[in-house]
This record gives C-alpha cells, structure tokens and sequence, in this order.
C-alpha cells in the first residue's frame, strides 16, 4: 500500500466536478436496477454482467497472499447481493409458489447451519482418530502388546492398575530399551519433519497466531489449505509420539479451522462472502479447543476471549453449536472407552479449605512468572532459529527429539506422554492407582525431587522447542508443567499438615478424613501456567471446570488465574499468540490494548501517495503504474494540482478492468482513461459497465473515424470505490485505529475540505506504535546478536567435531562435513511460511516487541 511511495505528476484537463454519491445511492441505485430486472440503456449485460464481475474479482482476491480483506466492501457487496436475491424472489412470486421454490428458500435459510454440522462432524471424527494414534505411538516407544500390536498399554490391560502380563517391554535389558525409546523418538519427529517441509511448511507450529490475523481479515494463501490439514493430522500424532515437549491442544484449532475452510468452500454460499467464511472459522475455532479439552462451553469462550476480532451473537450461536456436534462426536466415538473426552479428565469429591488460598496464590504468581520466563526466552531462541536454522528444520526437530528423549527417560514423569502424566498429577491418592509411589509417604522426598526436576527440564525444553518446524502446540506443556509444580506443592503441604496437625493454622480440618488433596494443587498449578502463557482468564476457568465438573473448586480457580493474571501484567501484554504476531510482522491491531498516543492521525499518515487523476492518463500509463508492485491502491483525485478526492480504485480491480478489456477488445495505448461518470450522465456510480468490455467509445470527430484508437475513453468507473473511508486529519490517531478494528478497511484516505492529504494503514500505525512503544522504553539488543554469534559458531564447532569421529569412525565412508558445508551455503527454501525476511510477498516485516 503506498508505504514508500512519491507524488507522481500528470498532465491533466480540468474536468467539471463530479459529485461523489453516498453508500446508499449507489447501493438503491444498484438493488433497484438488479431487482426490477430491467438492463440500463448503458449497459448492454445489466445484472448477468454484474454477479460475473463480482464472482472474478472475488476469485482473484482470494488468490492475493500476504493482503488485507476490506470488510467495508465485503459487507456491501453481501448486502447488495441480499436486497437484490428478495427483491428478485418477490417479482417472481406470481401467487403460487410450487414446492421447489419453497425447499430452495428453506435450504437456502438452513444451509449454515448444514455447514456447521458437517464441519462439527468432521472435527470431532479427525480428533477421535488423532488421540486413538497419539496414545498408541507415544505407549510403543515403551513396549508392545503380545495379544495385539495395535492396542496402546491402556486397552492391552484393560481393567488393571499397573500393568499387565499382555503388555510386554521390548527386552529384559534395560539399557537397550533406553535406546528403543530414543530411536522411535528419533524416528517420529524425522518423518513429522520431512512432512511438513516436503509437503506443508504451513503445518508447522500451532497456527493460532496465524489464525488470529486470518479471521482479522490477513490472507495466507495455503494456511487453510487441504494439504495443509492432512499434513497436520498425519505429522501431530508423530510429533506428539516423539516425545518433543510440544502438545497437540493449539494444533487442535488449526486442523479444525482447516476443515471448516475445506469444508465450506464447498458451498457457493460461502465461496462468495469472505465475511460469511469469517463466521464459520470463528466457530471452528471454538470446536478445535472444545474437542482438545472436551469443553465445548470453554471452546466457545476461547474463541471470544483470544481468537475472534469480531463476534457478533449469531458467530456466538453458531460456534456453541460446531462445539456441540464435534463434542458430541468425539463422544460418541469414545476413543479412550472410558466415557471421557479427554484423557486427563477428573473428578474431585472433596471441598477445600480457606487457609489454602495462601498455596493457591503461590501457583497463581508460578503462573505468571513461568509465562513471562517462557515468552521471553523462546521470543529469543525463535529469533536464533529464524537466522541461523532455517536450512536445518528436519535436522533440528530430530536433534531436539533425540535429546528430550536421552534427558527425559530416567525421569518416571517425563518419561510418559504428557497428558498421561496429568492425568496421574490430577488424581486423588484414596482409591485410584498410585504411580510409582506417589502417594507413598515413605516418596515424599523423592518425589518431590522429581517433579522439581520434572518442572525446570520441562521448562527449558519447551523453551527451545515450541517452533521448530513440526506441528506443536504449547497449551498441554504448560499445563504439565504447572501440574508438576502444584503437585510438589501440593506434596510439601500435605506434609507440613501432618508434621503439624495440631496447628491453629490447620485448624479447619477435620479429623480422620484427608486435610490435604495434592491433585488439586496439580490441576490448579496447570489452570495457573495455561493462562501464565496465553494471558487468557474467563476461558480458562470454564475449561478446567468442564474439565472436573467440580463446582466446588470455580473459586479456587478464579483465585489462582486473577493472580497469574496480575503477575503476567506486570512483565507486558499479550500472551504467546500475540507475541507471535507481534514477532511475524503481521498486520494485527489487538483490540487488548489501550492506547493513548495523544496525536492526530496526520502524524502517522503518508502524504507522498500516487494518485490517478480522474480523466487525464492514457492505458499505457496506467499499465505502468500497474506495473509496480508496491501500490495495492490508488486514490482518484479531479487532477493533481487540486486534488479533490473522487474516489478510490484497489490494484486488484484495476488489473482485472484492464485484462477484461484488452480481452474482449483490441485497445491503443493511447486510449484515455476516465475514472468519473460523464458530467451529462447520472451522478450515481453505476457497479456495472456500461457495455460487455467496459468501453465507452466517444468519437472526437464524426467524420474521422481513423483516429478511433487515439480518441477511445476507456471507462473504469465501475470499479472505482466513490465513498471509500475518509477522516479528517485532525482526527485521534486512537480513533481511526478503532475504524481498522470495527470496520475493517484496507486503506483510510485523510481529506481536508474535500482536498486529498494523505492516507494511513494498518501497517502505518502498527509501525508508529512500535516507534512511541521502542521511545519509551529503550533497549541495546547489540548484545544478544553477539551472544547469537557465539552460540552458532558453538554449535558448528560441536557440527565439524562429530563429523569427524562419524568419518574417522566408519573408514571415511560416511563424510558428514560435506553435507553439512552444502547446507550452509544453500539458499532458504522456495516455499514462504509467512516468516521470510528479504522477501517482497507482500506482507510486512515489523519490528518485534519480543
């Protein structure tokens, strides 16, 4: 968008002033036109010619990666498309409307909802599939069943505790079982990695960052695609089952949002209206979280609180019902055979005691602190991996598995998958399995050890680990590792009662019945470090409710997540989603902040903007200008010395009007183009071209008809926006970015007195936030560039060092450093992620707030 654009002059006739109709008129006079099925004298092709050019141009759009989506003119054209189809219905409408036309209209009227059904359905069936897999690759790295290979250890030893005779080691000989584990470890994330590079790049990550900007309205060619969502569903249950510390929860919402967009785009319905696929993703969005943690309720607060920039009460309804259906689903399936949706579901039958707040606000500030820890480390380690490893994605997530794997093994907690390890933390120690002495009181000290170690290896690695390039998720890791921590909380108080039961602070207790219920403090420790992380409140607290069902701990809960909420404040705003955008330089205004800059807009505005004079160019200047691609749009003005503003034209249009024409017709060069009606002609913008090419031939002398292609007007006043979104310059710079995040257009022109000033976008502001936000607080990151340096030319040493024990090991037969010399060299790969730096794709690269 003229970001770095300069004042183009043009010669220019002084035309006679052209009033610039309002919305309405040029929607009335559209609507009327379209519903009366009457053709304009002007044109030739009347409503067929309209819905033609508004069905390419929405194709067209949808195929421009790295743009915006202009919700003004989407809203319009929905609304005109709507007055249009009852208007047409009601002159059709004879008296007697036969059976077809009535289940025409009730399709018609029913068909979101079918969508939302078939989108549920399919949500609910692919997350039954992927934790059936899940469980059975991350149990074979242990182990097989002798009855049948296919049975992960919970169905191989159905009923029993601990085990069975059926589920069997892969040896007697501990030390190579060790090695089993760390070689399927190895092999998983290979072939999750070579998946995702070879065939869907976009499937690496979580993806709800991305979604985030895709729901504003950002286009990510591909991001939804279908190969995206199959890559993802084939590579997260071998990420998962790799061990990474990466969880599938965030993914969950990507692969449903890519079936709702698969899905949809089935139905022309949704193929046209960008806004009406909007509503649909905001709802699979809720059905992704809703099916990763069986709380549909939640799933639907999730998508209000974090996802959706726009949320109306019929996006509401509809993601309540997607959730439903998929939930209902996932149940119906019932892939753990235990009737829970998920597997680390609980139930707790015991209250809590006031003069535990004291331990509960201790996870609360864990929560908080572990949020701010994680953020700015791996904001740190994304920027080492964006510079240095992008050559090596496969090499890196088979490098972190294999070192998960060797650290995480002897450790009984991180040994296992990490929602089976919560569900063993959430559970009371009365009457449920007691997993290697957990609730023994002779363990105490060696237990509390454990998930001491357990929490801080967690920590690092799911610091190095959330962004390489597999599909992982940080929800799950976060909550294990809050879960680790508040059970050894919950441990040392536990003991501390016992010590001291006599104590006045204990004093609430009731004799002969458990004081203390070490769950609890793990399933309050996981709500503390999922909302430490997402910087998210309300959902969470219905999720681990759904999650328990337990009303008796809603309090608690809230107790401990407004605590982490407090502490997360205090160290910025904006949870790892956010940071992440912030970190991409996507075009996101957060409607979180609250911003009191204090300046006109005209501060922040670009005055050096190309404009198109309104009937002065000729074709080949306006091909030329085309021809840049740094213009997305261009402001019409009467000419350029007066520049009172006319209207606006986006490039998209443009080039479509131009390739149109010169298709149809044969077109000199020289051909003049207007961009305003005829001053003889109605001052209402007509949407349509007058004649099938768009042309209006005006003969310069009746008697000379060779000089035709010199005196053609080329008319591209159809596709010319007359009342874009103006304000004045004086205008709050606060102000004009709520525009960008009620209304949502492209480009907000600044005229003064009817005169053309200047224009701002997204970018424009997004960059003089950064600007004020860098002023306030400034820093010397020169320091950790060094520190980058060191550590890459660390690990190429340690590179070379293995290389040449590989080599001198197998004869020279096996040269690693050849391999790796021809990796340092190669260029970055042809496939954009969104992330590239020194590519022109025309997105934007900020600066990052990390």
């Amino acid at each position: 968008m003229n970001s770095h654009s300069r004042t183009t002059s043009f010669s220019a006739i002084n035309p006679r002033p052209v009033r610039r109709p309002s919305v309405s008129s040029r929607l009335s006079f559209a609507v009327s036109t379209a519903e009366r099925g009457e053709v304009p004298p002007e044109n030739g092709q009347g409503i067929v010619a309209q819905h033609q050019i508004e069905e390419e141009l929405a194709k067209i759009k949808r195929y421009e990666d790295f743009t915006t989506i202009d919700w003004v003119q989407d809203a319009a054209r929905e609304q005109l498309r709507r007055k249009a189809k009852r208007r047409r219905a009601g002159r059709l409408d004879t008296g007697r409307r036969d059976w077809r036309r009535r289940i025409q209209e009730s399709y018609d009227a029913a068909q979101g909802w079918i969508v939302i059904t078939i989108i549920g359905a399919a949500i609910g069936l692919n997350a039954a599939f992927l934790n059936i897999c899940t469980e059975w690759l991350s149990d074979i790295k242990l182990g097989h069943c002798k009855t049948a290979f296919y049975l992960n250890e919970n169905f191989c030893c159905w009923g029993e505790d601990n085990g069975c005779d059926d589920w069997q080691r892969w040896t007697g000989f501990e030390p190579l079982n060790y090695f089993i584990y760390i070689l399927f470890a190895v092999l998983f994330a290979l072939t999750s990695a070579t998946l995702v590079k070879s065939y869907a790049p976009y499937a690496a990550g979580s993806g709800i960052s991305e979604i985030k900007c895709i729901i504003a309205g950002f286009v990510m060619k591909g991001f939804l695609g279908f190969w995206t969502l199959v890559i993802k569903s084939l590579a997260l249950p071998l990420a998962i089952g790799s061990g990474l510390s990466v969880g599938k929860e965030g993914p969950s919402v990507h692969y449903a949002v890519c079936t709702g967009n698969v899905i949809s785009r089935l139905f022309a319905k949704y193929r046209r209206s960008v806004s009406k696929t909007r509503e649909i993703l905001s709802a699979c969005a809720a059905a992704g979280v809703a099916v990763a943690f069986g709380s549909p309720i939640g799933g639907v607060l999730f998508s209000l609180e974090e996802m959706s920039s726009y949320f109306p009460l019929k996006t509401m309804w509809r993601s309540y019902f997607c959730a439903l259906v998929a939930t209902a689903v996932l149940a119906a399936m019932n892939p753990f055979r235990t009737g829970q949706l998920v597997m680390f579901q609980v139930h707790y039958d015991r209250s809590w005691h006031f003069f535990e707040i004291v331990f509960f606000i201790i996870l609360g500030i864990f929560g908080g602190l572990y949020g701010a820890l994680v953020m700015k480390w791996n904001l740190r380690v994304q920027a080492f991996r964006k510079k240095y490893l992008t050559n090596y994605a496969i090499l890196e997530a088979t490098l972190l598995a294999a070192a998960t794997a060797i650290v995480c093994y002897p450790n009984a907690f991180l040994r296992i998958e990490m929602t089976e390890s919560m569900e063993i933390l959430f559970l009371e120690c009365e009457g449920a399995e007691d997993y290697r002495g957990l609730c023994e009181p002779d363990h105490r000290v060696r237990n509390i050890l454990s998930l001491l170690l357990a929490t801080v290896i967690r920590i690092f690695f799911v610091i190095i680990s959330y962004g390489c390039k597999v599909p992982a998720g940080i929800f799950v890791p976060s909550m294990a590792i809050g879960a680790s921590f508040g059970r050894m909380v919950g441990i040392v108080v536990q003991a501390i009662h016992e010590a001291n039961p006599k104590s006045v602070f204990f004093a609430a207790c009731q004799p002969d019945i458990p004081c203390i219920t070490p769950g609890t403090y793990a399933f309050l420790g996981a709500a503390a470090a999922l909302s430490g992380i997402m910087h998210i409140t309300v959902s969470v607290v219905v999720i681990m409710f759904e999650l328990t069902g337990a009303l008796t701990y809603i309090l608690p809960t809230m107790i401990v997540v407004g605590v982490t909420k407090a502490v997360s404040e205090l160290f910025g705003k904006g949870g790892i989603a956010d940071r992440m955008i912030w970190f991409s330089g996507f075009p996101f205004l957060d409607n979180k902040e609250d911003h009191n800059f204090g300046v006109p807009v005209s501060e922040v505005m670009i005055t050096d903007v190309v404009t198109i004079p309104a009937n002065s160019l000729t074709l080949k200047v306006v091909e030329q200008l085309l021809a840049k691609d740094s213009y997305q749009g261009f402001p019409i003005v009467e000419d350029e010395v007066n520049k009172i503003l006319i209207g606006y034209i986006g490039r998209t249009e443009l080039r479509y009007a131009v390739d149109r024409m010169k298709r149809e017709r044969s077109l000199s060069p020289l051909a003049k183009c207007t961009f305003t009606p005829s001053p003889y002609e109605s001052t209402v913008t007509p949407i349509t071209p007058r004649t099938p090419g768009g042309l209006d031939y005006i003969n310069a002398s009746s008697s000379s008809s060779a000089a035709a292609g010199a005196s053609t007007t080329v008319d591209f006043s159809p596709y010319v926006d007359a009342t874009p979104v103006t304000v004045h310059p004086r205008l709050p710079l606060e102000t004009v970015m709520e525009l960008f995040r009620k209304i949502g257009p492209r480009v907000i022109l600044i005229e003064y007195h009817g005169r053309l000033t200047g224009l701002v976008t997204v970018k424009d502001c997004l960059k003089y936030q950064f600007k004020v936000e860098a002023a306030e607080n400034p820093r010397d990151d020169s320091h950790l560039d060094l520190e980058q340096e060191r550590m890459w030319s660390l690990m190429l040493r340690a590179a070379d060092w293995v290389s040449d024990k590989v080599s001198n090991a197998s004869g020279g037969r096996i040269r690693l450093r050849d391999s790796l010399d021809h990796r340092r060299g190669s260029s970055p790969r042809d496939i954009l992620d969104g992330t590239e730096e020194g590519v022109d794709d025309g997105g934007v690269e900020l600066e990052s707030r990390s």
